[in-house]
């Protein structure tokens, strides 16, 4: 199965198209001596506008950057 098979996802806010890869929580680790206190962050998906063609449609949709160079491995 190519990534061209797949359907896209439904659209989320600031989610990939291809894969849904989206936001994730997390800590900050800090080192503030001996109790090593931890902050909380969110690590967000690198995602980038891309042009998908779908049935002969050019759209433009937010991918992650790992299925863009998916993409563009696949096209060669």
């Amino acid at each position: 199965m190519s990534v061209f098979d797949r359907e896209p996802q439904p659209i989320m806010a600031r989610s990939c198209a291809i894969c849904g890869k989206a936001s994730m929580g997390g800590f900050n680790p800090q080192s503030s001596g001996m109790n090593r206190v931890r902050a909380h962050r969110r690590y967000q998906p690198n995602l980038q506008v891309t042009t998908l063609v779908k049935n002969g449609t050019p759209t433009k949709v937010l991918a992650c950057t790992r299925c863009r160079r998916t993409l563009t491995k696949n096209s060669r």
